[in-house]
């Protein structure tokens, strides 16, 4: 049995194939980012799905992206704060769902993954990268920080490398995403469509661990890992306890390599890589729930003031790639400040999920 929505035009379709699910993503002129319509158009199927179905596949239309994100031009451009509220807690609570969904959940990244495409595959038990995935968390270059518990799963990265992805928004692609440790298998493009139908006809868990073995590359197959020869600096320099001394250790590395990543650093707003840095370091330590509960008091306080709304100007909107700081160094970024971000919100606003809260709030 399977039954697809009819509506081919909406944002997500959504298709049944008897006791699995599968969830597509629908807008691939706008690289597939994520809105506000979209999240609860997912939420509510995977909600629908959570106790009736034993397996869901998340996937995109097109070739280009799986998603580029979430829709941040939409919360910047009104300003408006309720809807930056409505947007984080509704995404978050789907990031939440996602790390702890009962079903077997399959993410198929093939193209680009960022941001909130990173929220929509990283928490599930199984993320399919391809040679066309192109892995990134660049919102220090647009003052904001790697939501979407980013502070759970960098950190969870071998050594220091979630941290240096998440402050200079390196860019990881194809095979190296799955030699990170983002994806768990690495397939070619064109068998994704073999794969999807031979995990839709599996009968049990270990089935689909050995389907998924029998399409995927072994982690340590073809070239070196593309940070392989860094891993050491990146380790050495990125254990810093504050961002500053990075910038100290990456100067007396001196290295080309060394030279290069300052270079990316200064262009990154100095408050938003001191956010990340201690997002991280907190992170390490809670599970998924409490790291999304705190990054919603991030994400909450960015939309009140911050680089935020500069950043997405400067790279999204007028793409003068030059975007003013403030402030514009790592020297004047005020300690008190930073520690307000991650202080409660205002008028007990905190982010609170479903399953805790006395009433339903999404």
């Amino acid at each position: 049995m399977s039954s697809a929505t009819d509506n081919t035009n909406s944002l997500v379709l959504t298709e049944e194939v008897g006791s699995k699910g599968v969830i597509t993503l629908n807008r691939p002129k706008a690289l597939n980012a994520i809105n506000l319509e979209m999240v609860r158009l997912i939420y509510d199927a995977m909600k629908q799905w959570e106790s009736n179905k034993s397996l869901v596949i998340m996937k995109s239309v097109g070739e280009k992206a799986f998603c580029a994100g979430g829709d941040v031009r939409a919360i910047t451009e009104t300003s408006n704060v309720e809807l930056a509220r409505k947007f984080f807690s509704t995404e978050y609570a789907l990031n939440a769902l996602i790390g702890n969904y009962r079903p077997t959940y399959i993410a198929f990244i093939d193209g680009i993954t960022m941001g909130g495409g990173v929220g929509l595959s990283v928490h599930g038990k199984y993320r399919i990268a391809t040679e066309r995935t192109m892995f990134a968390m660049p919102e220090t270059a647009i003052g904001l920080f790697p939501d979407v518990g980013g502070g759970y799963f960098l950190p969870r990265l071998e050594g220091k490398l979630g941290l240096y992805l998440g402050l200079t928004g390196f860019r990881l692609k194809g095979r190296d995403v799955h030699k990170a440790g983002v994806a768990t298998h690495y397939v070619e493009s064109k068998n994704l469509t073999a794969l999807e139908q031979q995990l839709l006809v599996t009968t049990s868990g270990a089935e689909v661990e050995s389907v998924l073995d029998r399409f995927s590359e072994k982690r340590d197959a073809g070239v070196e890992f593309v940070l392989a020869k860094q891993m050491k600096q990146i380790n050495e320099c990125f254990s810093a306890p504050t961002v500053e001394g990075i910038f100290k250790k990456l100067e007396q590395d001196g290295s080309e390599w060394a030279q290069t990543t300052l270079k990316l650093l200064h262009k990154m707003s100095p408050t938003s890589m001191v956010v990340t840095q201690k997002q991280l370091e907190l992170g390490s330590k809670m599970d998924l729930k409490t790291c999304l509960k705190m990054e919603y008091r991030l994400a909450v306080h960015h939309a009140i003031d911050s680089d935020f709304k500069e950043g997405v100007r400067a790279m999204l909107i007028d793409r003068d790639q030059t975007p003013r700081w403030n402030p514009a160094t790592l020297a004047e970024v005020d300690p008190v400040r930073i520690e307000k971000y991650f202080g409660p919100l205002p008028e007990g606003g905190e982010l609170q999920f479903e399953d805790e809260a006395p009433k339903a709030s999404l």
